[in-house]
């Protein structure tokens, strides 16, 4: 399968992933469905994408985008609850967040739609999930598609960061990682080819980011120096463009 080839996008999860995605698609002239579970959801969605600080109406405000192009690329953009509207996708970008444990990924939850999604979706369409974390090729393992199952995963905000890390699995084809390459690249994104392993770790940036905040915390707990210390080190000693540290009461409700 080719870039021309893919005529309509399913994406699953109209959250703050999802929407995003489906921007860059439709911004790209796919035509795009979103899935999730209540119309509320859908339309919560779909006002992200028009009014919020990124959104198309700010974009035509400030002259970056015409009335008319807002218009066309809304067009392609449609919503549904039921997941048989994404039966004739070519496409599928799964971008389902957590649980209510509050974890930023939830894995059963993952394979148990992409095993109830691969009985509609047609044999030919092709499976990625935006999964920051999670070893592709066990989301794969539930599918009749591992040949057409890959990883895709766009930093947040989607429609304005511009690395994907393409993850393929040992069972991947090599045109569906192309395809992936190509699409990202229509999107505006650099995309970097990366190998699939096993475990969870992650990919490059999560993995990294890891390692940083376990350092920088270990820093803070040895009484070295405080987290603002660690956050003006790597912002002005390495000109890094933020802290490992979240800024503000409420991001650092997570930390100790």
């Amino acid at each position: 399968m080719k870039l021309e080839d893919i005529k309509s996008i399913g994406i699953l999860g109209a959250g703050v992933m999802g929407g995003g995605i489906a921007q860059c698609a439709i911004l790209a002239g796919k035509n795009v469905i979103v899935r999730d579970l209540t119309d509320e959801i859908c339309e919560n969605a779909r006002d992200v994408i028009l009014n919020s600080r990124f959104g198309f109406n700010k974009a035509v405000e400030l002259g970056k985008m015409t009335a008319e192009s807002k218009d066309d690329a809304m067009s392609r953009l449609s919503f549904t609850t039921d997941v048989a509207g994404l039966r004739d996708c070519d496409l599928i970008i799964e971008a389902i967040g957590g649980g209510e444990d509050g974890a930023i990924e939830n894995k059963p939850l993952k394979l148990k739609v992409w095993a109830e999604l691969d009985e509609v979706v047609n044999k030919d369409a092709v499976f990625a999930s935006n999964t920051s974390m999670f070893t592709i090729a066990d989301l794969a393992e539930v599918t009749s598609r591992k040949d057409r199952f890959i990883g895709m995963h766009l930093f947040s905000p989607a429609n304005i960061m511009k690395l994907v890390e393409v993850t393929g699995t040992e069972e991947t084809t090599d045109d569906v990682v192309q395809l992936i390459v190509d699409l990202s690249e229509s999107w505006g994104k650099t995309s970097i080819v990366l190998k699939d392993v096993p475990g969870d770790t992650g990919f490059i940036g999560n993995r990294i980011m890891a390692a940083v905040r376990r350092e920088a915390m270990k820093i803070v707990d040895e009484g070295v120096g405080t987290r603002e210390d660690v956050n003006l080190a790597m912002t002005l000693g390495f000109r890094w463009p933020a802290g490992p540290f979240p800024q503000g009461p409420s991001a650092r409700s997570g930390w100790k």
